[in-house]
């Protein structure tokens, strides 16, 4: 299935069950064919003729043995982060003969791992499950979330679970003397649109950390017409930015050969509207020229526009960066 046939949840909000980020699959009930952690691989799954293993055929997610008894089998994963969740895909690609035919969803919130007395709120199902398909469900859930619980009926192989949501940082007491990267994924820092971003998504340039190579960015297609490639970034809490860091890791011969940053306080709109709005934010940073394959640190470049709560980032004429950092002080 395309991007584009996906739900509008797979687009807005980041998967929170991406190994990538840190989600990881704590124990389950069994994983006798295939281990429950490659469930959690942010890769799409892949079917390889004839590889077997010492436990039978080799199956890209999690599968569990054929259950003889009552009862089902069961996984439970820690979140990347803790947020509000927005919605599901269970993907069962390549589980034809072995794939559950339902499964439910179950979460809580706890400081640590959940133990035999955690609170396991019902999110979604049971719903019915088909072979070799994605299987999408809106949740809209207002708690935070922490860790998950994927119940399948009776048992079976999952290929992928993917949990859309939004990053839920706590900001209570913070010292409003220090900066923050305001624009960071685990600050609540989110991706909200872009015009291209074929070869790298942008959700990337706001990940932790620098780039484990050059398909951990944003990157756009060759532009062959007039103008530049932009993006859009809400910060997890508004602020006054005071410096910026434009990273281009991995990116030799398809850098940006210039960036620029613009900058507004959104109190109304939709992530629609902001699209044309953010053409006349006031200007960040002008435009600076960029350099293959390093660190770009930017302080006596920035406008003090006051209090700011969404960025605006302009590559000319296109290419990719890897992390877009952006320090401030709370509002």
């Amino acid at each position: 299935m395309s991007d584009q046939e996906a739900p509008e949840f797979t687009r807005k909000w980041v998967n929170l069950a991406d190994a990538r980020r840190g989600a990881v699959a704590l124990r389950c009930s069994d994983e006798f064919f295939a281990a429950a952690t490659r469930m959690l691989d942010a890769a799409p799954p892949v079917f390889v003729p004839g590889k077997y293993d010492d436990h039978g055929k080799w199956m890209d997610g999690w599968e569990t043995r054929r259950k003889r008894g009552e009862g089902h089998d069961w996984c439970i994963v820690r979140l990347a982060y803790p947020g509000q969740l927005m919605g599901v895909d269970i993907d069962t690609s390549h589980f034809t003969g072995n794939f559950p035919p339902a499964a439910s969803l179950e979460g809580t919130f706890c400081a640590g791992e959940p133990g035999e007395d955690a609170a396991w709120v019902p999110l979604l199902g049971p719903v019915n499950l088909r072979g070799n398909a994605q299987h999408f469900h809106a949740l809209n859930h207002a708690a935070v979330y922490t860790h998950l619980r994927l119940n399948i009926f009776p048992d079976g192989g999952v290929a992928r679970l993917r949990v859309y949501g939004r990053v839920s940082r706590a900001w209570d007491n913070p010292d409003r003397h220090l900066e923050y990267d305001l624009a960071a994924l685990e600050n609540g820092g989110r991706a909200v649109a872009c015009n291209d971003q074929h070869f790298g998504a942008l959700w990337n340039v706001i990940a932790p950390g620098r780039g484990r190579d050059m398909g951990d960015s944003w990157e756009t297609r060759r532009r062959r017409e007039p103008g530049q490639d932009w993006a859009i970034i809400a910060l997890g809490h508004p602020g006054r930015i005071v410096r910026v860091e434009v990273d281009t890791a991995h990116h030799k011969g398809n850098y940006p050969d210039r960036c620029s940053l613009q900058a507004a306080l959104v109190k109304v709109g939709t992530d629609f509207s902001l699209v044309t709005q953010s053409m006349f934010w006031p200007t960040l940073m002008g435009e600076q020229k960029l350099q293959m394959d390093q660190r770009h640190f930017f302080e006596d470049e920035i406008q003090d526009l006051g209090v700011v709560s969404h960025i605006r980032v302009n590559i000319i004429p296109d290419g990719g960066i890897s992390r877009l950092r952006a320090y401030g002080r709370l509002a």
